[in-house]
Order: structure tokens, then sequence, then C-alpha cells
């Protein structure tokens, strides 16, 4: 340990300022260790006190645990070289730019050792001439000269002695003792001695020289940096004075003088205003596609393919995800645009709206399919179910689902109400705390809402391949709970997990709910819309109330309609066919016409080609009573046989042997 008086001294003059020394560090010869624990408890502002050669050792280890740069500064004694870090020295391994990099920017500090001033000093001399004359006796670069820095130090030193003894020599002849008789034990001429140099005052080549009362030299002090290999005057201090002259040339790495510790700044994490009105604006078109559907379902209660996928149940869940799409907005809320009296209303508001939204819009969903599931997996048990469904009963289930969520709700308001706190998040390169939160609540309610997307999973499944009337959109249903139960069980513990970033939790469970909502009303209400305006079928629909004025619930009128559309189908196919007969009857014509211009003079071969019957069947009736022998054309009559060659759709059904290519079929009107 050197400068033990120096450190001792150091320490009690920050102590004063109010600063500290956090810990020292001390090496024998190896310095790897304690630079080591210098860069382990985060050291910043470092002093260094060891002599050049150590010091050549330290800053190797510097350089390979990176203790340098913007983040570090080093104080080191002046009376270096200057050079002493491009020095080869076999004790290292550092290569000399490895050096230079890691020494850059340090700072010395070192008493004033030539005066700065073109003064003349005790000796006659001035501070340049006193140079000059120790150059020429060194003869060599004096820069290499060990000691050379001080070398004006140690000339006044001598002078201040001199000028002691001397002092001191005519205070003793006084008291009638001579300097000769100078010892060790003789405590009178030892103390003259000290009283002649603590007194002394004159100017010297190193600057004014004086002593303080413990005897040490008080003289100006030179701060230098190390700026680009060069040292260079940054200011001087005048002990005497306690004057500081800084020139402001200082240049440090990264622009500003290293902090001395790593600062601290509490602050509120705040979600990302980007982030937050590009969800909001998703959901508030949400909420118009929700109303949408809503006012489409409503308007069209009336036809009945609407009628038969259970309008009111699709109109809760329109409601439900208009519900959910509305909790976006209190899930983004925080100290950023509301106080913190304003936490619970919103925490509650959260709370409510994802509740009721969830039970309305996939509670209604999942009654569909559950009874769709219990009344077609057992086909003898429930063949009476399937004929009639009691709409109340739907309704129920979902009042069933919605109640429960309210009554959990109320409870948990009242016993556990939801409030802000404020959760100590540590330091942004830290990793996060574990936050343990009450699981009461918050463990029934989403567990009880993991049972019903679970269940809902497995009912649509069990359900894919059955078709009814009665509920037909159902296969709609399973494909919107699966995409609602596969988004929802794997938001909530990634939310759960990333409750401490901000950002990621409310993406995932925002994003969650809005794409289970569009989700939701797309593959529900698309289809319907799409089907209604391609076929047309809300006019029909119209026309049919128009005529049977009666409710549509009602079985009688039901099958009323069913058969007016059979009756109407049937009409166009039998208009089809008449126009059919009518082109055969033409041709008949126009065929007897072309034959009897051709062959006049023949007329039994006339009559014979006339004959167009198929042997067996008969010849065709004679001419009225009447007639006058003439022969007209075969007009159809209603008791005469009709000549049709049916399409290939009837050829099938009534055979193939029916019907050939060189004959043609009968049909009987």
């Amino acid at each position: 340990k050197i400068h033990p008086q120096t450190l001792d001294d150091l320490a009690q003059r920050v102590k004063e300022a109010g600063l500290e020394i956090t810990f020292r560090q001390s090496f024998f010869s190896d310095p790897a260790a304690p630079v080591r624990n210098l860069k382990r408890q985060d050291a910043r502002i470092i002093v260094g006190l060891f002599y050049e050669t150590e010091a050549r050792k330290v800053f190797c280890e510097v350089y390979k645990e990176k203790l340098y740069g913007k983040k570090y500064v080093w104080f080191l004694i002046g009376w270096y070289a200057d050079n002493w870090f491009r020095i080869k020295d076999p004790a290292i391994n550092c290569t000399e730019a490895e050096m230079a990099e890691a020494v850059e920017g340090h700072v010395t500090t070192e008493i004033v050792m030539l005066n700065p001033e073109n003064t003349r000093s005790i000796s006659n001399m001035t501070s340049q001439e006193f140079i000059e004359k120790l150059q020429k006796r060194l003869g060599k670069n004096p820069e290499e000269t060990g000691g050379f820095q001080e070398a004006p130090l140690a000339y006044d030193a001598i002078w201040a002695l001199a000028l002691a003894l001397n002092k001191t020599s005519a205070e003793l002849v006084k008291k009638g003792l001579r300097l000769e008789d100078f010892n060790y034990n003789n405590k009178n001429i030892t103390d003259e001695i000290y009283r002649a140099l603590n007194s002394s005052a004159f100017e010297g080549v190193s600057g004014h020289v004086v002593f303080d009362a413990s005897g040490s030299r008080m003289a100006w002090t030179l701060i230098e940096q190390l700026q680009g290999g060069v040292y260079k005057k940054i200011g001087y201090y005048d002990s005497t004075k306690d004057n500081l002259s800084w020139y402001n040339n200082d240049r440090w790495i990264g622009g500003s003088p290293p902090a001395d510790y790593t600062k601290v700044i509490t602050t509120f994490r705040f979600l990302s205003q980007k982030l937050f009105i590009s969800v909001s604006v998703l959901a508030s078109l949400g909420i118009v596609l929700a109303i949408v559907c809503l006012a489409f379902n409503i308007y069209n209660g009336h036809v009945r393919y609407i009628q038969n996928s259970q309008p009111y149940l699709n109109n809760m869940t329109a409601v439900g995800c208009t519900l959910a799409l509305a909790a976006v907005f209190p899930l983004g809320l925080d100290g950023y645009h509301i106080g913190p009296g304003m936490f619970p209303f919103v925490c509650q508001a959260r709370l409510w709206l994802l509740g009721l939204g969830f039970s309305l819009a996939y509670g209604s969903m999942f009654t569909k399919i559950w009874w769709v599931h219990t009344v077609f997996t057992k086909k003898e048990e429930k063949k009476e179910k399937r004929k009639t469904l009691e709409p109340w009963k739907l309704y129920a289930t979902v009042g069933l689902l919605v109640g429960l969520d309210v009554v959990t709700l109320v409870v948990w308001q009242i016993v556990d109400p939801l409030h802000r706190t404020i959760e100590v998040l540590g330091s942004l390169f830290d990793p996060p705390n574990p936050v343990f939160l009450p699981l009461l609540f918050p463990g029934i309610f989403y567990g009880f809402k993991g049972l019903l997307l679970l269940l809902g999973i497995f009912l649509a499944y069990e359900t894919k391949s059955v078709s009814t009337e009665k509920i037909n959109d159902h296969r709609a249903v399973g494909m919107a709970i699966y995409n609602v139960a596969v988004l929802c069980l794997i938001t909530a513990p990634v939310t759960m997990i990333l409750s401490s970033q901000q950002d990621a939790a409310f993406a995932f469970a925002a994003l969650a709910v809005v794409f289970s909502s569009y989700i939701t009303l797309v593959v529900l209400f698309v289809p319907k819309m799409r089907r209604l305006i391609t076929r047309g079928e809300w006019q029909s629909e119209q026309q049919d109330t128009m005529k049977t004025g009666s409710s549509t619930n009602n079985n009688e009128e039901e099958k009323s309609r069913l058969l007016e559309k059979e009756n109407r189908e049937l009409e166009k196919i039998i208009a089809e066919k008449e126009e059919r007969v009518s082109e055969l009857r033409q041709q008949l014509q126009d065929r007897q016409q072309l034959r009897s211009r051709r062959r006049p003079s023949n007329p039994s071969r006339e009559n014979g080609d006339n004959n167009h019957f198929p042997p067996g069947l008969g010849a065709p009736p004679a001419a009225p009573p009447g007639g006058g022998g003439t022969t007209g054309p075969p007009f159809y009559q209603p008791n005469l046989p009709l000549v049709r060659c049916l399409v290939s759709e009837q050829a099938e059904k009534l055979g193939r042997g029916n019907c050939d290519g060189s004959r043609v079929h009968l049909l009987y009107k």
C-alpha cells in the first residue's frame, strides 16, 4: 500500500464535501482480480494510486475487462512520464494501441512543478532558464529521464532547507546554540528548524513556495487530460486561495462526463398511444359491423331462413360482441388518460363489459350447439323433440349463463373490489419479478369460462355432421366456437404471463377480443346476407306473408307456403311442357303439308305416309262426318294421343327401355 497519507487525506476531504467512497481495492502484484471487482461493483469514477510500472499492468487489465469508455473516468497521479503507456513492458501482454485505447480520456492531477510565469526566482533564474540548464546537464532526451518533471520541486526544496537553516542559525545564536550541535535527540534545534521551514515563503522556479501547518507544500495543482494520446492542460487549482481556473477544453467520450452511478429514474409505464389508437379503430369498426348485423337480423326477422336460425339468439350474439368490443376502450386506459380516482370505475367497466359480452355472445352460440347435440345425438329417444323446438328454453339457458356472471361479478365487486395497485418492476434491464395476485374470484370467473369453451369445442365437434332446419346455422356456430375458444384459451394465460409488459399484454387481450368478435359476426351473419341478397328470398317471403296474413311460427301456415311454392314450380313445369307440345304439333303439321305437296297423285300412299304411329298403336282416327272427304292436318284433340319425346331427366326416371333414339313415347293427357 503506497501513499497512505494521500489516501487518508482524500477520504477525509470527500467526506467533508458530501461525497462517498463506495469501496477500496488493493493489490500486491497482479491487478486482474481487483479490476474485475471494480467492474462487478459498477464503479464509474475510479482513483488510481500506484506507480508507473503498476499503472501499465492495471490498464492492460482494464482493456481486457472493458472498464473504459464513455461510462468511466480514471484519475491518476500526474507525475508519470508523458509516454508511460507506450513504453514496452514485458510484464503485460497488451499492445501499444490497446493501451492507448484504454487510457484515453483519463485525468491526472499533480502539483505545478514549473512556474508558468516568466519571473525571477530567489536563485535569480526564471523557470525556463532552469530547464535549459538542466537539459544541458542531462545531455539526452529529458522526458525519458526519471524525475525530470520533479526537478524544479527538488531544486526549490533545497533552497527552502537552506533558507530555513540560515534562519535557524540566527535564532540558535540568541539561545547560545549552534547548528553543529544538532542531533536527532535534540528537540530544541529540531523545533527551530521546523518553525523556520513552516514560515518559509519565497519565489522558486516551481512557483511560490510556502508550507501549511502540517508541513505540506502549498502550491498550484495542475489538472490534465489525455486527449488523442497527448496530455492537455484543462485547469489549475490554487489551494492557497481555494480558486479553480478551468479552461473548458475538456473532452469526454460520449460528449459529457459519465455519471458516478447508475441513475434510477422511477416513472410510470404507459401504454403506447399508437397501439391504443390502432386497436380502438378496429374495435370501433367492429361495433359498427355488429350494429349492421343486428339491424339486418331484426329487419329480416320475418324471413323463414332467418327464423330457422333462431334470430333472437343471433341478436344476443351481436349485442354481446358489441359489449366485448366496447371493453377494449377501458382496457387501454391508464394513468396517461385518467386520474387515480377513476381507476376503480374503469377496472369495473372492463370486467363487466367483458363478462356480460362473453356470456351473451358465446352463451347464445353455446345454447344452440347444446340443443342440437342434446336432440340429435340420441336418435331413438329424441324423435319427438326434433319435431318441435321451444325457443323459451334456449332463451332461459342464455339467461342462466348471464345470471351466473352477474351474481359472480356482484359478489366479487362487494367482497374484493378492483382497484389500482402500483407495482415496482425494477430496472428495465432486470427480469421482471413475479407478481402474485389473489386468485379466488379470477379463478372462479376464468375457470367457469374455460370449462364453457372446452365444452363448446366438444359439442361443436360432436354435431359437425348433424343437419336440421330448426337451427340451420349450427355449423357456422360451431366454426365460430372453434375460433373463439382457441383465441381465448391461448390469450388468457399469455396475458397473465405478460402482465408486467403493458404493450404486449394489451395487444394480446384486445386483439383477441377484436378478432373473436369479427370472426363471430362474419361467420354467423355474412352468409345470411349473401343468401338473401343473391336469391332475393326476402321478397318472396314478404309476398307469402301478405297472402297468408298470419304468423310464420304457425305450422299450418308453413305447410301452406310449402304447397304454394310447389304449386308455382309445377305451373312452371306445365307451361314448359305445353310450349314443347305446341312446338311438336307445329312440326307435325309442317311435315304433313310438305308430303301432301310432293305426292298428290297417290292418296293411298299419302294416307300411309301420314300414319306416323308405330305398329300396334293403331291408325289415326277418321275424319269427322261432314268433312267433305278432304283430309286436313291431324290437329291435337283432347281425346287423341299426344306425341311427346321426353327429355333426358324424365327418361332416366321412367327407365331407359321406354325411350330410344328411333321411337317416341306417348304421353296421354
